[in-house]
């Protein structure tokens, strides 16, 4: 299936703005509200389900040997026509 990105924006932020990035959106996810993304001129909001897949991945990307970029990716996924996610209950835990 091919992807098609809806936004996207990429910037060097501190820990402390990421955190109140995502406390927002944790906070719209609390209240059932729709979330709404934006950068300048662009934007697009989106409602997540009641019941989304959450995602949550580590990653290196690099040469195999000597140093890499790390990552730490959260994704909420849904198919657009369910009110449910796919994936089953988890176990994560986050500490």
């Amino acid at each position: 299936m091919p992807e098609e990105v809806l936004f996207k924006s990429e910037s060097a932020q501190s820990r402390d703005e990421i955190a109140s990035y995502l406390r927002n959106v944790a906070e719209k996810l609390e209240q059932g509200g729709s979330i709404t993304l934006k950068d300048g001129a662009e934007s697009v909001t989106m409602d997540p389900p009641t019941r989304p897949t959450f995602e949550v991945k580590a990653e290196r990307e690099g040469p195999a040997e000597g140093p890499g970029e790390l990552s730490i990716e959260f994704e909420l996924e849904w198919d657009e026509n369910s009110e449910t996610g796919e994936g089953e209950a988890g176990n994560l835990e986050i500490e």
